[in-house]
This record gives structure tokens, sequence and C-alpha cells, in this order.
């Protein structure tokens, strides 16, 4: 077994604005692990918001590197509970490295990932289609440059409700809205009302993350469901959302990886709760791993690879009618060059 790492740049077709960030490069540290002549791989990008860096991703892959390379596993599951410690403070190295050893684990099982998971590809939800803040008439530019049935809508302004006015009047797609913590509840409650009549379906994270008695408000008398997503980002959280949001949703960096995303689906669902994944700009890579476990989720965001100006990697092709596969075994992803 052996384990190593690089780090690419992902460049963005435009400039991607959020409520706390704006970035027109993504970094994005790849594992491989490789082993009889198979290679897994995985992928986290980089993010200021969480203090993930590609120096500390890469230090703590580098002091975990001896006890992946014993081969003293045999299972993913079994690797991230030995793992569990030392990657306590950096989820993103952990998904990356989760992510490998489900593509390599797979593929030494001559199956594709949702096969053996047995899970059916037909059931993938359509993946929304994301748009960044940016003026009004760049933002329905965007649109016009990639047709599509779902977008989500970055929010997070002093002019909200005025984008989403002006952008229904250009399309007749289904909207969500993704303010990224970025209201008041009584924002939150009063705009709900206004944003269903423009047919939005749901928010997410309309509020700071640690705003509960607010999201207990929202909860109660918002016209839309809510979705967390800051408020949801490891496997003790998921309880906590129980009552305060109608779903969550899963990103794997943060969570540690597809183990324990898993584990999070399965019990969002338990306690009657929607379930979607969202991605953090990833390559072909993660795009890839998410499409694989898609079957289990009410919706899902898994446009990273679309927003990309240049792709390092190869797999998953999206379009409104449907997920195609890579022909490989594993996630199927595979780098370019």
């Amino acid at each position: 077994m052996k384990l190593s790492y690089f780090v690419e740049d992902l460049p963005l077709k435009h400039t991607f604005t959020i409520a706390h960030q704006s970035r027109d490069i993504q970094d994005t540290l790849i594992v491989k692990l490789e082993e009889d002549g198979l290679v897994g791989y995985g992928e986290s990008t980089t993010n200021p918001f969480y203090g993930m860096t590609v120096e500390n991703m890469s230090l703590a892959l580098d002091n975990f590197k001896a006890e992946v390379e014993s081969g003293k596993w045999e299972t993913p599951e079994q690797l991230w509970a030995i793992g569990a410690e030392n990657f306590k403070q950096n989820p993103f190295a952990q998904c990356a490295l989760d992510m490998a050893a489900w593509d390599l684990f797979t593929k030494k099982k001559g199956k594709k990932l949702y096969e053996y998971l047995e899970l059916d590809p037909k059931n993938i939800p359509l993946t929304n289609f994301t748009i960044g803040i940016d003026t009004v008439p760049k933002m329905v530019e965007k649109m016009k440059e990639v047709h599509w049935p779902i977008y989500k809508i970055k929010l997070g302004t002093s002019d909200d409700l005025a984008i989403v006015r002006e952008l229904r009047k250009h399309t007749n797609a289904v909207f969500r809205i993704d303010a990224n913590c970025a209201w008041t509840a009584q924002q939150a409650i009063d705009y709900s009302s206004e944003l269903q009549k423009l047919g939005v379906e749901f928010m997410e994270q309309p509020l700071g993350k640690d705003d509960l008695e607010g999201m207990k408000e929202v909860y109660k008398h918002s016209k839309l469901p809510v979705i967390a997503d800051e408020s949801c980002i490891v496997e003790s959280d998921v309880k906590k959302c129980h009552g305060l949001f109608h779903g969550i949703n899963v990103k794997l960096v943060k969570a540690g990886g597809i183990t324990p995303g898993l584990r999070m689906i399965h019990e969002a669902k338990s306690l009657g709760m929607k379930t979607m994944v969202g991605c953090m700009t990833e390559s072909s890579i993660g795009i890839s791993a998410i499409a694989h476990i898609a079957p289990l989720l009410d919706y899902v965001d898994m446009d990273g690879a679309m927003l990309l100006a240049k792709d390092p990697a190869k797999g998953v092709l999206i379009t409104p009618e449907e997920v195609t596969f890579p022909s490989g075994n594993g996630i199927g992803a595979e780098l370019l060059g």
C-alpha cells in the first residue's frame, strides 16, 4: 500500500461569491492510494472559512501515512475509525483519504461504489446549478449560459428579495436559496412568504449556525422548508438539527468523508428529515464520489466540476436528463494527462 497526494489549482469559470468569501481559483488536495496495480483517488478542497489549508491537510496525512501503508485495515470504515483521533481537527484531509479508500476498496471488489452500496443510479435526484452572488445582470448572464431546471441562488446581500424577483423574470426553473448564515430569524420568516410565491423550493442555512433560538422560530413560522448546512457539519449535529430544520445538507469534506456521510444520511432519514449532499467546488473526483451515494438523497448539489474552467479529472457526466457513470469500477474518476 502506498499513500501519496498532490495539489491542483482549479480555475473557476466565474468569480464565485457567497455571503462570506469570493474566489477565482480553488485549491484542491488529491489523494492517491495504490496497491496491487490499482489506484484509488480521493479529494478535498481547501477552505479558509474552516481553516483548512494545503499545509495542514498535508501534515495530517503525513502523520497518518505509516498507519495507512501498514495495511492493518481491510475496509474504509476500519481505516476511518483508526484515523479518527489523528484527523479530529482536520476532517477535510480525512475525507480525501476516506474517498480514496472507498475507491480502492470497491475496485478490489470489482464493483462500482453504488453497486457495492446496493444503490440504484436511476434514483439520483437532479442536481441544482449554483449562481453565486454578483450584480443582477451577471447573475442573469450565468443562468443564460447554463440553462438548468434547478438553480441554487446564493444570497446574503441588502437586496436579496429584489435579486430573486429579477432572476425569476428570466427563467421558470425551480429556485433554491442559500443565505450562508446571513439573515436574522425575522428576515427569514418575512422573506419566506415572498420567496414561496417566487417559486423557491427551500431555504438553506438562513441563520448563523449557533442561532438555535432563532431557528426554532424560523422552523415554526417559515412558509418554506429550511435545510441545515453550517449547522450540520459532523455526525453529532444531525440530532441537534432535528426540530430546527426540515432536512440536512451533508458536505463530505466537512464531515470527514463518505463513511461518516453515509451514517449522517441514514440517521437523518430515521428522524424523518430530508437529506441532501452538497459539494465544495471539487473536481470530477469529488463530484463522482457524491454521485455514487446520491440515490440515497432527496436533493443533491454536485455541480462543482461544472463551475470549473478546467477540470484535472474526468468522471460522471451530468445533464438535466441523466447522470452517466464512467465504465470503471470504484468511484470511476480518472486524472487527465
